[in-house]
């Protein structure tokens, strides 16, 4: 029975990899080795060991009897010599969800260890390298031996980050743990502080982004009283250009609430632009929601790469435009008076994500776009 139930979990996280490696199909011609990489894994791990029966599982030796306390002593110290080593290693299941994240990792990431444990660690990586990376740790995990690829993070994509996977099988665990350790791809990297730059002031960070949101609201006001009455979808135009750039990579306009219309859309790449403004915005999940329930969205890392659905090429909308951070905003007026319309906003790798603070920002100027539109 034991042995069933673990062929069924192996099954169904072969088929979740497979629907990831679907969702790869749309990265740049010079990013398909990696993925195909990963397809050929795969496809040799289902005719291998899927397809004909489940394996048997191996024999575990006989256990020997240790000391209560004098065990515990020792996880104490295998604890913290893995928090204190100076390389930065995560220890992930099979599934690439992180169980631990050392001090080190935690530096290079820039992500907290609080925050990454329990979370896929595919979601700290860049679109293109989240297949390959949950089939190579799949892979680990069924002890096909150790493995290497290289990676990039999403708060710095342009500096590749090797990344080393070994089995290990942490106490009378029964499965196999991966642990993953990480370092800058560069032979010029020195340690995991040296991929990363210095940190900046705290207040005086603040201080800018404070000015910056002043700047963008006083901006939009602008646009907003100078803008023509009647006209809400040249109104909702105007907003958009005000946010796009200056406050985020992509933004993408829908007038409506029952009958939703796509206003505009702006972004870095024209024939990504052209498909996501071919796409129904019904066929969206997120924007549907937010013009039903009025509810805003920040998302950090989105897990669910069909948040936002698929645009004209069939491509999901959050891969094709490389999304890190997303906000999308009902327009209301005020609570309880009809939706508007709904503002979607993107930021892509190198650029820090949407804070909380720039949320209710956007929030604010979405009541003010509402306001505008209704006259």
């Amino acid at each position: 029975m034991a042995q069933m139930e673990e062929f069924d979990e192996e099954l169904a996280d072969f088929v979740r990899r497979v629907a990831e490696l679907k969702t790869a199909r749309s990265v740049s011609t010079a990013e398909l080795p990696a993925v195909l990489d990963a397809a050929l894994f795969e496809l040799d791990h289902v005719a291998g060991k899927l397809w004909p029966h489940p394996q048997q599982g191996g024999a575990t030796g006989p256990g020997t009897s240790r000391n209560a306390a004098a065990e515990r002593h020792e996880q104490q110290l295998l604890r913290a010599v893995f928090q204190r080593l100076p390389l930065p290693v995560a220890l992930v299941d099979r599934e690439a969800v992180v169980r631990r994240l050392n001090f080190a990792a935690t530096t290079f990431t820039g992500v907290r260890a609080g925050y990454a444990t329990g979370r896929p660690m595919t979601g700290f990586l860049a679109h293109a390298d989240r297949a390959a990376f949950r089939s190579q740790v799949a892979a680990v995990a069924r002890g096909e031996g150790d493995r290497g690829l290289t990676v990039h993070l999403q708060q710095n994509p342009q500096a590749p980050v090797r990344t080393i996977l070994t089995g290990l099988r942490p106490g009378n665990e029964r499965r196999t743990t991966v642990l993953a350790l990480l370092q800058p791809a560069d032979p010029a990297g020195l340690g995991p502080t040296s991929a990363r730059p210095a940190a900046p002031v705290p207040d005086l960070a603040e201080t800018t982004r404070h000015a910056a949101l002043t700047d963008l609201l006083d901006a939009m006001a602008r646009e907003l009283l100078g803008g023509p009455l009647g006209d809400p979808a040249e109104l909702l135009r105007r907003a958009a250009h005000v946010l796009h750039g200056r406050f985020a990579d992509w933004v993408v306009a829908d007038k409506g609430a029952a009958r939703l219309e796509r206003i505009e859309v702006l972004g870095p790449d024209d024939e990504a632009v052209r498909d996501i403004a071919a796409q129904d915005p019904a066929a969206a999940p997120l924007v549907v929601e937010a013009a039903r329930g009025g509810a805003p969205t920040l998302l950090v890392r989105p897990e669910d790469l069909r948040a936002l659905g698929d645009d004209a090429s069939g491509a999901p909308v959050l891969v094709r435009a490389d999304v890190t951070s997303l906000l999308c905003v009902p327009l209301i007026p005020a609570p309880g008076e009809p939706v508007q319309g709904v503002l979607t906003l993107f930021r892509s790798a190198g650029r820090l994500a949407f804070s909380m603070a720039e949320a209710k920002t956007l929030d604010m100027m979405a009541r003010h776009i509402a306001l505008a539109m209704r006259k």
